[in-house]
């Protein structure tokens, strides 16, 4: 059965429920999410987000750190657009019932980067300092700025008429017709999943929204909930959607080791407030990888830690946060505390065990500065979007406020074009049909298969990669494509095939973007090419006919 709206967003974290929030305002939205409609990556954001409010800040610095963090592979013209709409961004989030820390509550202790009259902002919100920035700009809810936002936002959309939040809904594929001219395709909205049934219904849309997040899921290590399998990022290239810098994937320094943590990080802003990497001896190791220590990019430290444990030998490191007084811990962290002191740990006595995880896809599919895809009618804000922001990495905290730009951005282009959008009229798609496929019997392959992959990724396609590995990779994803081919049309689809589909995709094109950079440059380090060439500061862009010897089927067709 075919349904109807306006616009269909996919993804409940802050790029879509911000973007639905405003599109409501034209028409009917209808929210599509995996899950609870607040389980998403914006939910576990602990850090905060980026934003220059203080007087002893500027615009010019937050560009400059971006663009040092990104390694030469920025949009500085986006980089600009982004840093300058964030104040505003902030007023909105304030108005919509945002409740950023203020400087009352995060007493105690002089910041590592100047004193009081830095930490706090004019409007006495209290600035925290991350890795890669030169000021205090990171303003946060305690330690848990992305709950606080989702909550917020979450409660707006559920008041809302206009808005419907469909959860326990997978998107499965695209719809994509041809336009009026019968040239281009036209993404026309998507076929969804009802998890708790299984079947499978088309929603129609006159625009839609990727807000899907990333993929951190491919790896066998990361910090990200279960549900970030890379679906938006598959269903759009599957689409005929440009994707750009797939190779550049975030590993987030300090992930917790614990045997019974799953997944749990520890942010950044620990560093920002002192916090000191150190081995299992105590001695402390940073300075031998950058003048910056603690506060390098993420790139530098994640490799950094990845060099340290393959030279000792260790399973892993320690966050030392000794230094700082115990009041202070618990109020600039509370959450983090309590975690910890969970699991038996006590950071104001003893270091944190941590390692490196996948934490954050820098490439996605590729937009223009209104959150545009190549494929019309198809939009796209947040993680699953390659906007020019980020480059060859990201700097700390400009994730929330990229989502936050872009959707705003995207209500701004689709209000423009609704006069002739409001018009346009959609013929019903072709119903789902699952032709001759019965239910799956052999789950177990489909684990099986799941497992393989985010272990080749992690081994082969992780922090440092050669030739040689990505090869392997690639080779062994030809086998797994066809395996999963197979599935897909043999059984009956459920959520778990859904997402092992998504999977082999997002990692079939982080190896083919991986393989044609011949050079290392952030995020992306090959033993092979050890240094920047000039010839590689270009976008990687990869397109659907350039896959080579990927099955076709996998990428190209959905059952509809």
């Amino acid at each position: 059965m075919n349904k109807e709206c306006d616009f269909l967003v996919l993804g409940s974290g802050i790029a879509g429920l911000l973007a639905a929030h405003k599109l409501s305002s034209l028409g009917r939205v209808v929210i599509v999410t995996k899950k609870d409609a607040a389980e998403s990556n914006t939910n576990y954001a602990q850090g905060g987000i980026a934003a220059v409010v203080s007087a002893v800040d500027s615009f010019e610095s937050h560009v400059a750190d971006t663009l040092r963090a990104g390694a030469g592979l920025c949009d500085e013209d986006v980089v600009r657009l982004v840093v300058g709409e964030a104040p505003e961004r902030i007023k909105e989030l304030i108005g919509l019932g945002v409740k950023f820390t203020h400087a009352k509550a995060a007493s105690g202790r002089r910041g590592r980067s100047g004193g009081d009259s830095e930490r706090v902002s004019e409007t006495g919100l209290d600035l925290g300092l991350e890795g890669g920035h030169s000021h205090r700009r990171v303003l946060h809810s305690g330690d848990i700025t992305g709950r606080e936002m989702e909550r917020a936002l979450l409660q707006r959309c559920r008041r809302n008429r206009r808005i419907r939040i469909l959860e326990d809904s997978l998107a499965v594929d695209l719809i994509c017709r041809p336009d009026g001219r019968g040239r281009l395709l036209r993404c026309c909205g998507a076929y969804v999943m009802d998890v708790r049934t299984g079947k499978i219904h088309s929603y129609s849309a006159k625009a839609t929204v990727l807000a899907t997040g990333g993929a951190g899921k491919v790896y066998l290590y990361t910090t990200n909930p279960d549900i970030t399998s890379g679906d938006g990022m598959a269903m759009a290239y599957r689409a005929g959607a440009a994707m750009a810098n797939m190779e550049f994937v975030q590993f987030h320094p300090t992930c917790l080791y614990h045997p019974h943590a799953k997944s749990f990080l520890l942010s950044e802003a620990l560093r920002g407030e002192g916090g000191r990497l150190v081995r299992k001896d105590g001695t402390a190791f940073m300075a031998k990888y950058s003048s910056l220590k603690e506060l390098a990019p993420r790139d530098i430290v994640a490799r950094a830690i990845d060099a340290e444990l393959k030279r000792t030998g260790d399973d892993c490191v320690y966050l030392d946060m000794t230094g700082l007084p115990r009041n202070f811990l618990r109020e600039r962290f509370p959450n983090i505390s309590e975690k910890l002191l969970g699991f038996g740990i006590d950071m104001a006595v003893e270091p944190i065990p941590v390692v490196p995880a996948a934490h954050f896809f820098c490439g996605g599919v590729k937009t223009d500065s209104w959150g545009a895809t190549t494929v019309p009618g198809l939009y796209a804000s947040g993680e699953v979007s390659c906007t020019g922001l980020h480059g060859a990495n990201r700097l700390a905290s400009n994730s929330l406020l990229e989502g936050c730009v872009f959707s705003h951005r995207i209500s701004l282009k689709l209000r423009e074009l609704w006069p002739a959008l409001k018009g346009l009229r959609i013929p019903p798609p072709k119903a789902w049909n699952p032709g001759k496929a019965v239910p799956i019997d052999e789950a177990v392959v489909i684990a099986q298969n799941w497992d393989e992959i985010r272990r080749l990724m992690w081994n082969y396609v992780g922090i440092v990669r050669s030739d040689r590995r990505l090869e392997r990779a690639m080779h062994r994803m030809w086998l797994l494509n066809a395996e999963i081919d197979q599935y897909y049309w043999d059984y009956i689809l459920t959520p778990d095939l859904v997402e092992l589909r998504n999977l082999a995709v997002v990692a079939t094109l982080v190896i083919g973007s991986a393989r044609k950079r011949k050079e290392s440059r952030g995020l992306h380090y090959n033993l092979d090419y050890p240094k920047l060439r000039s010839s590689e500061i270009r976008d990687t862009v990869i397109r659907k006919k350039e896959q080579g010897r990927v099955r076709p089927r996998l990428f190209a067709s959905s059952r509809g």
